[in-house]
């Protein structure tokens, strides 16, 4: 009891076995996250106008290429991890084992989400806006899918939420004595995206920024917030100039999102009217009574 109080055990399993089928911790957060984007979105879209289900046609598309993103990015900053002696280059398919890189997944995730949302007639930039929270919260609840993992931890710490890393964990630092606690980067990321949520929310209601700014103010709040976390982590990732690649990510996304919130409000001072493309609105079923009273005015010109 004594040396729970002082640190956080890393759990002994990272899956469960359902007969034939093995459940990995990772997956299942990553899967609970996504669907609690889509259900905020759905939510917050509808509420600006848009038929019921058009948040799903767009995630239909969105998804699939945010998980292909975020595996593409993971596998170009982490390639000695895959190829080389004694390394199985088959690797970068599982999926499940983690290695989902955020900025890879919004970089092709927005990609898809642009397809679908032309198809719907939504705007992108509605969609990203009626999005933004619910990526927060996706963000917030995946993150724990590391802690399974034992991994996106930071400097040895003997602060009384050092998290415990196995010594037979490969991104174990070399040279360390055993029994080291490291800050569990996962649990700060993790609040600081939930955090996110409260802040995007209470944004949209007293400023009702439209246009794509939320979405701006998403991408400058969580990069802001990965500079700071990132900075800590000590488990191998490639170095560019002295700094880790999702540093460097999240500095070039803390800048987009600000320039975007920058632009948008000047091309876009006013409200936003619709959240369809022009011309894309969907179209009203007609009421029995304005027909009747159509068919009196068609009968009195008679």
């Amino acid at each position: 009891m004594s040396n729970l109080l002082q640190s956080i055990p890393s759990p002994d399993i990272n899956m469960v076995q359902a007969g034939p089928f093995q459940i990995r911790f990772y997956a299942l957060f990553i899967i609970v996250g996504i669907i609690l984007a889509i259900w905020v979105s759905a939510r917050r879209l509808k509420a600006r106008g848009a038929t019921a289900g058009a948040a799903v046609d767009i995630a239909i598309w969105a998804v699939p290429f945010g998980i292909i993103g975020g595996r593409l990015f993971h596998v170009f900053t982490h390639i000695s991890d895959y190829f080389g002696d004694g390394k199985n280059w088959l690797e970068i398919f599982y999926i499940w084992q983690g290695g989902l890189a955020i900025y890879g997944a919004l970089i092709l995730g927005a990609v898809g989400a642009w397809i679908g949302a032309k198809q719907s007639g939504i705007r992108f930039v509605s969609y990203l806006d009626a999005l933004a929270p619910g990526l927060l919260l996706a963000q917030a609840v995946g993150r724990w899918g590391n802690y399974f993992n034992q991994e996106l931890f930071g400097v040895p710490t003997d602060l009384p939420w050092g998290l415990v890393i196995a010594e037979s964990n490969p991104a174990y630092p070399s040279g360390l004595p055993a029994g080291e606690t490291f800050h569990p980067a996962f649990l700060y990321e993790s609040l600081w995206s939930l955090l996110g949520v409260f802040v995007l929310l209470a944004i949209d209601r007293k400023f009702k920024p439209r246009w794509g700014q939320l979405f701006g103010l998403y991408l400058a709040y969580y990069s802001f917030g990965r500079i700071l976390i990132e900075s800590i982590r000590i488990d191998p990732a490639a170095i560019i100039l002295g700094l880790r690649t999702n540093v460097w990510s999240a500095i070039l996304g803390l800048v987009l999102g600000l320039v975007i919130v920058y632009l948008q409000r000047k091309r876009h001072p006013g409200l936003e009217n619709s959240v369809y493309l022009p011309g894309k609105e969907p179209i009203a079923e007609a009421q029995p009574a304005a027909t009747e009273d159509s068919d009196a005015v068609k009968s009195t010109s008679e």
